[in-house]
């Protein structure tokens, strides 16, 4: 017979419930004393309003003699059935507080909390009309002035931003902005999408033609409505655009297309945006609440400023703006940059028959899309994962449960087995000249992504064109400048040229704020990304969780939001959460809002 005084779902029980009688006590010495001195308390709006992570039982306190009056929470309930292993237990947890109800994660480690997470899934009285509470549709009976669902979405789409304001205006249309739309229409919250090209999906459509997903199916659902299980492991970016712009359909979106936000201004007396719009050669005035910039972590393209680049007689062409490789079979092509853009950009040039070149400025993390899907992400978002029970819903928590500070040691065993792995990849690769790193501490992709949103390629290919010479490699130099026919570099080498391809990058996401709104606002607001680490282009302090993204401002009324399908569909619900609280004139005081440190 088991022990159930040694079982991990008794002992769960029994942390939270003396967790829950400490909190009620507001003895919040005691609730220090039940977490270990290295601890994590993640937050996702629940006790906050804002995403927060208390690193430690002092800031822990802290957090509480600030926030447990309001938020009132109780009756923690472990969720299923705890686990065990290497010393550490694992336990899913529900919980309420006077506003919201939530989901949590719980590790024990000696009997004491190393990372804790709270989660808001759902306002009380603001749920959505799921499931159950799903609205009937349809009124049987007689009535003379019924309208059909037709004529109340044509009524809709007529009168929202027109005779009617949006609470939220969600500028961009892409994956960010869909995915958010989604999440306000299920709470019933106003909102419009206005998006400058013809089609939902477009942002995608008019990518250079060899884009694909990198990363797998699993981790790429939107909300609510998952791929088909035939849906490739990478899909085509013509095929997520079409996805898109059904999802957008068939979600009963307010999304304006070929509109063009011009400018806005937020008048401090109101509470509200006054932002202009271009739409079908009007001049629209919309006054929005709530303004969130869903306009991509790849959003304001960085284009280096080379001496002479205005003499050169050929093509010059940022990666945003490069068509594919059809009008170059034959040309000299220059690819400046050496990760995700530039490796597709490159291998597409190759097949079809150009002259192509990689620079290669700095070194760039290389990781095979095999390995990764085996050792980094498999666990969480794979087909073996979702035969465990494991769907998107509960990896997207899993992951979540992690806090960013020790983020970066879950990560370094997994890129040490990757490096034996594939050693003999990466030895041909260094042979060829590439000048490959895992990160400043190891820790290789993801964290790279998180501190930096760049410096990497996922491998699909075109590593393999560079190591036998086919993608021709110039690295370890820097451009001199650029001359009427090439790159002249600063080892006085040149290379010819009829097209050069900037595949450099792109800029802060608060550089829409600069071109939309202004230079002050965007400096009020500060850098958008990054977590403050001390690594390469994410300067310090410290900030421990994302900047800026899915969470208030300095500038009140603004938000950011972005990222991969995998954020966008994950913090979409948190983002939505702390907009509809706002509709509905509940008290949302954030804690945790820290200084700004960096502007750009």
């Amino acid at each position: 017979m088991t022990d159930l005084s040694t079982h991990p779902t008794q002992r769960a029980s029994a942390w939270l419930a003396d967790f829950a009688s400490a909190l009620e006590r507001a003895d919040i010495e005691g609730v220090q004393a039940l977490f270990a001195p290295e601890s994590y308390w993640r937050d996702l709006v629940a006790f906050t309003w804002n995403i927060s992570t208390q690193e430690g039982p002092a800031a822990i306190g802290d957090m509480l003699r600030a926030r447990l009056t309001e938020t009132a929470p109780r009756n923690f309930q472990v969720e299923g059935q705890a686990s065990e292993a290497g010393g550490v237990l694992d336990a899913w947890f529900t919980f309420e507080t006077a506003v919201a109800r939530g989901r949590g994660h719980l590790r024990l480690q000696g009997g004491k909390a190393w990372t804790f997470l709270t989660t808001m899934t759902e306002l009380k009285g603001h749920e959505e009309k799921t499931g159950a509470a799903r609205e009937r549709g349809v009124q049987h009976g007689a009535d003379s002035g019924r309208q059909t669902w037709l004529e109340r979405r044509q009524q809709e789409d007529a009168e929202l931003g027109i005779t009617t304001q949006p609470d939220v205006l969600i500028i961009g249309g892409g994956q960010g902005g869909i995915a958010l739309g989604a999440r306000l229409k299920r709470l019933g919250v106003p909102a419009l999408i206005i998006e400058k090209n013809e089609r939902p999906g477009d942002s995608w459509r008019k990518r250079y033609k060899s884009l694909c997903l990198h990363d797998p199916v699993w981790y790429d659902h939107m909300p609510y409505l998952p791929f088909p299980d035939h849906w490739p492991v990478f899909a085509p970016k013509d095929k997520i655009g079409d996805w898109l712009e059904m999802y957008t359909k068939v979600m009963e979106l307010n999304y304006w297309s070929s509109s063009i936000c011009k400018n806005a201004r937020y008048d401090e007396g109101k509470e509200e945006w006054t932002v202009e719009v271009e739409r079908a050669g009007k001049t629209i005035t919309l006054r929005p609440k709530q303004l969130v910039l869903a306009t991509g972590l790849s959003a304001v393209p960085s284009v280096p400023e080379f001496a002479g680049a205005a003499s050169f007689k050929g093509e010059q062409q940022h990666s945003s703006q490069h068509p594919g490789p059809d009008a170059y079979a034959g040309k000299k092509c220059v690819v400046i940059g050496s990760n995700n853009s530039a490796h597709d950009i490159c291998a597409a040039l190759w097949e079809k028959g150009a002259d192509v070149t990689m620079v290669q400025r700095t070194s760039t993390h290389i990781a095979r899309s095999d390995s990764l899907l085996d050792l980094a992400l498999g666990g969480l978002y794979s087909e073996q994962a979702v035969a465990r029970g494991i769907d998107h819903h509960k990896a997207d928590l899993i992951f979540a449960s992690v806090p960013y500070k020790i983020m970066a040691g879950f990560q370094i065993p997994v890129y040490e087995e990757i490096k034996k792995r594939d050693a003999d990849f990466y030895a041909r690769l260094e042979k060829a000249g590439f000048m490959l790193d895992f990160g400043e501490d190891g820790s290789g992709l993801f964290m790279k992504y998180l501190r930096r949103g760049g410096g990497y390629y996922i491998d699909v290919g075109a590593s393999e064109l560079v190591a036998q010479g086919k993608i021709k490699l110039k690295s370890g130099v820097a451009v001199e400048r650029i001359e009427e026919h090439g790159v002249r570099f600063s080892d006085g080498s040149m290379l010819e040229a009829d097209l050069i391809v900037y595949a450099t990058g792109y800029g802060s996401m608060n550089g829409w704020a600069v071109q939309l709104i202004s230079q002050a606002v965007a400096d009020k607001v500060g850098k958008c990304w990054g977590l403050g680490s001390g690594t390469a282009k994410d300067p310090g302090p410290w900030e421990g969780e994302l900047r800026n993204m899915w969470k208030p401002t300095a500038q009140p009324g603004l938000w950011f939001h972005g990222g991969n399908l995998h954020q966008s569909r994950h913090y979409s619900q948190f983002l939505a959460l702390q907009l509809k609280a706002r509709q509905v004139g509940l008290a949302t005081k954030v804690y945790g809002q820290g200084p700004v440190h960096h502007l750009s």
